[in-house]
């Protein structure tokens, strides 16, 4: 997903347009798949489905997120997002496991399909879940628009398989083209939503984020100017893209409290440049700290 908030739509604006033309598409390939018997298709109308309720989840989550911080809730509602990306996960997953189940055992027994049908609500499918996938990709990077992004992404595959399995069908008689394509579909679905989800718990259970390295941010703090010591070094994220850290810094013999903290907003501001982290709170430890006097002698 290459994204850009300068260049794309919102993602309240892209989430409702996804949700209105999805939900259309449900509609006609639920009436379509019925009618014609194809597990492919409606396996594909329930990762849809999934789809319409997890693009509401993420709407719901974005709502969440942009309320501010109250007393109670210091952090705001930051991590509604990364909840609402752990929802459409397990949801998929579960209805991804079990179209393969369903999938498997119709093997043996493939129902006759009408390929016309299933090959027209494949393309109408590529291209609505294609364009919204595209749409959202563009409005944002957080775990809930990867979640929302991967949903839709599987279904313009599982519209894909769909096509593929009607000209299997349609061409070449393979009545077990259908079956086999849900299964292909899924298998790539639960290959993405596994990452979405190994995210999303990393965020919940507050591990060091993505890209940044425990033991890089610790070697930085130690060589600043006067840190004699680092320790109670921690970094999470507050949400899917903000993280943050905090630390002790043990300054030397001799270094005065005004200095100690000129070094710590200088950390702050280096953590910031190298690492991305714009959330940090540094402790300077400086028990024979020198305290600057003033022009009479009098300490600060």
């Amino acid at each position: 997903m290459s994204a850009g908030h300068d260049h794309g739509p919102s993602t309240r604006t892209a989430l409702t347009i996804a949700i209105v033309a999805n939900g259309i598409l449900l509609a006609a390939q639920v009436v379509v798949g019925l009618v014609i018997g194809s597990l492919a298709l409606l396996a594909d109308s329930l990762h849809n489905a999934s789809d319409v309720v997890a693009l509401v989840i993420a709407l719901i989550g974005q709502v969440l997120l942009a309320r501010p911080p109250t007393p109670r809730r210091t952090y705001g509602y930051a991590r509604a997002e990364v909840l609402a990306a752990l929802l459409n996960g397990a949801v998929l997953l579960a209805i991804t496991a079990w179209v393969v189940v369903e999938a498997i055992g119709r093997f043996g027994d493939p129902p006759e399909i009408e390929a016309t049908p299933l090959f027209v609500v494949g393309v109408v499918g590529i291209a609505v879940n294609g364009a919204s996938a595209w749409l959202l990709s563009r409005s944002g990077r957080s775990l809930n628009i990867r979640a929302a992004f991967w949903h839709l992404a599987g279904d313009a595959l599982g519209s894909l398989g769909v096509v593929v399995a009607a000209i299997g069908v349609g061409v070449f008689g393979a009545e077990w083209a259908d079956p086999l394509a849900s299964i292909l579909i899924s298998l790539l679905v639960i290959v993405a939503v596994l990452g979405v989800l190994r995210d999303s718990v990393t965020v919940l259970l507050e591990a060091v984020p993505k890209g940044i390295d425990l033991d890089d941010v610790t070697s930085t703090l130690s060589g600043l100017p006067g840190v004699v010591g680092v320790h109670h070094v921690h970094v999470w994220s507050l949400d899917s893209e903000t993280p943050a850290l905090t630390a002790h810094l043990r300054f030397d013999h001799g270094v005065s409290l005004h200095e100690a903290q000129g070094v710590a907003t200088a950390a702050a501001t280096t953590l910031e440049d190298r690492f991305g982290i714009g959330h940090a709170t540094l402790q300077p430890e400086c028990e024979d700290c020198e305290v600057p006097a003033d022009d009479h002698g009098h300490p600060h």
